[in-house]
């Protein structure tokens, strides 16, 4: 199955011009042997998006993007793996081959769940115009929806009974299957029958890329608890990966090169009619990491929109959170407050969107609002107090796992520390070792032993290897200390006699003469090239054999109906770093 999907992608890649793929989306104009135009993937005046027909692959010198026509249509358009693959073999005129009779059923089955869930859409929308919906409908004139915009969002109301599920029978549906996809509820008593989950609340879907339904979120119309109620998560629905809105907001980002991210349904909605259609907003959770993915995927700065309330302000201290570890190179958040404990609705309906405008173009930046963080209405009357925030600080910075943006972070702020209390001492750190080591695989106590032993032979490779060690799990290593305190000394220390009289003198003195393959190094007095060849071999085997799993992994998950794009980046990913492996090690 893997050699058959990667002769049908070489088969479309021979079939269709990468040029051709790319003009659908953008303007090109042939320069020599390559064609030029605006990058679609983020805001540039000058172009730098190149497209090599020859070489087929696109790439941009202002924000990064590469990739083949395959990831092309998955970043362009929003498609996951297994549909863009099916896209480019429509337009080249070939049949989409069937990976496997489990793939097959999945997608069958999986069409059926969308099926289902545009039923259940239209069966709210019409009950909306019916008598049982009308104080629904008097709801959302009362929020300042109009008909057009409640056609647009497809808003519905889910009456105070079992309709639909009665409904959903009429059309064959099983219980099973609505249950699958959240829309009733089956009591664990097998005495009491189900029910439909969502009653008596306003009715708005929730769309995902391909415009397809896939969840709800209803409100309720009386005072019952909980006032908001999002569908659970499905096999069609995960609400830590989507946006909401994301299906209209995505095209319209792209075209102003702006993206709000707001908290709710309703404020989408209003933004909408006041001329943003470019806002999105989480289901009921703070943003997450995949969130943030989606949304640099339209505009490198997306906007959270935050009530100026204090929960409003909580929730954007969150979203620091988790942006932090996953800063890149010219990727961040901006953030807007919204005056007078107002939510975008309020705002906009009491002010107006030239008001809002305004706001807009005074958002804040990351950086100032992880000062504020750490420094508003806090004491700095003492040094104790001054250094406390210094403290405070540099952890905010360590979270942060690219080096380059981590250095500025550091520079930044310590400038500010300057200027406001004085003298400070951040400088740029390495990332916590706990970090580095997370998710990798483990070496063996043999090969750890034998690494060990030729580092305290040949103590000036310790630094050298740190880093390719770094790339393994040391955790479980019986002698995780000493071999950590060696390499640490080899930073300060350059003769093998000075480092080992450090070691005993930390305590390690038994433990190094306990270790037996010291001596058989010796005796075979090999020298340090013979070493460092013996012990990157070893390092670089482990590797690929892990990488060999990975890929195979990576290969299965991208022929399933849901990979992404970061699954087919995943992929390419693995191969490439292969590849590149098993070429250092014959070059040794």
């Amino acid at each position: 199955m893997e050699s058959d999907l990667q002769k049908f992608l070489d088969e479309l890649r021979s079939r269709l011009s990468v040029a051709d793929v790319v003009a659908e989306k953008v303007k090109l104009v042939r320069k020599g042997r390559e064609y030029l135009g605006l990058c679609p993937f983020h805001n540039e005046k000058t172009p730098s998006f190149t497209v090599n027909e020859a070489k087929g692959f696109y790439h941009c010198f202002g924000c990064g993007a590469h990739g083949d026509i395959v990831r092309f249509e998955m970043e362009a358009n929003g498609l996951p793996f297994m549909e863009a693959v099916e896209k480019l073999a429509h337009k080249a005129g070939l049949t989409m081959p069937k990976f496997s009779k489990e793939h097959s059923l999945e997608q069958q089955k999986k069409q059926s769940l969308f099926d289902i869930m545009e039923l259940a859409v239209s069966f709210y929308e019409k009950t909306l115009r019916m008598p049982a919906g009308a104080k629904g409908l008097e709801y959302f004139y009362n929020r300042g929806l109009d008909d057009a915009l409640i056609r647009k969002f497809r808003l519905g109301y889910a009456p105070a009974n079992n309709d639909l599920k009665a409904y959903l029978k009429t059309k064959g549906v099983n219980e099973f299957d609505m249950a699958e996809l959240g829309l009733i509820v089956q009591p664990q008593d097998q005495n009491k029958t189900s029910h439909d989950f969502f009653r008596n609340r306003v009715m708005i879907p929730i769309f995902d890329r391909q415009n397809r339904p896939i969840a709800f979120g209803g409100r309720i119309m009386d005072n019952t608890q909980p006032k908001y109620l999002n569908s659970p998560e499905t096999t069609l629905f995960n609400k830590r990966k989507m946006l909401y809105n994301f299906n209209f907001a995505r095209d319209k980002g792209y075209e102003n090169k702006r993206l709000i991210i707001c908290e709710g349904y309703m404020d989408v909605i209003a933004l909408d009619k006041f001329g943003f259609s470019y806002a999105a907003a989480p289901m009921g959770t703070a943003l997450t990491e995949d969130q943030i993915f989606e949304a640099w995927k339209v505009v490198n700065e997306p906007v959270l929109c935050f009530d100026g309330d204090s929960a409003g302000i909580k929730a954007a201290l969150r979203s620091v959170d988790r942006v932090l570890p996953i800063l890149k190179p010219g990727y961040s958040l901006q953030f807007m407050f919204l005056p007078d404990k107002l939510d975008p609705d309020e705002f906009l309906r009491a002010k107006g969107s030239v008001e809002f405008e305004k706001l807009f173009s005074q958002t804040m930046p990351l950086i100032d609002l992880l000062w504020d963080k750490n420094t508003k209405d806090k004491l700095a009357d003492t040094p104790e107090r001054k250094a406390l925030i210094e403290k405070n600080i540099k952890e905010e910075i360590l979270k942060i796992n690219d080096k380059d943006v981590r250095l500025y972070y550091a520079q930044e702020m310590k400038k500010r520390i300057f200027e406001t209390y004085g003298a400070g001492t951040i400088q740029q750190q390495k990332p916590i070792r706990k970090s580095i080591i997370r998710n990798r695989q483990p070496l063996s106590d043999v090969d750890l032993r034998f690494i060990l032993a030729a580092l305290l032979i040949f103590p000036s490779l310790a630094e050298e290897l740190e880093e390719k060690l770094m790339m393994f799990d040391l955790s479980k290593f019986q002698h995780i200390k000493l071999l950590e305190c060696l390499i640490e000394h080899s930073h300060h220390y350059q003769e093998r006699d000075e480092i080992l009289q450090k070691l005993f003198e930390a305590g390690f003195e038994k433990e190094i003469k306990g270790l037996w393959e010291v001596g058989m190094i010796q005796s075979q007095k090999t020298d340090i090239f013979h070493i460092k060849k013996q012990i990157t071999l070893l390092l670089t085997g482990v590797q690929i054999k892990q990488l060999k799993y990975d890929l195979n992994e990576a290969k299965i998950k991208i022929t399933k109906s849901d990979a992404s794009k970061e699954d087919y980046d995943q992929y390419l990913m693995l191969q490439n770093e292969l590849n590149a492996l098993i070429s250092e090690t014959g070059d040794l």
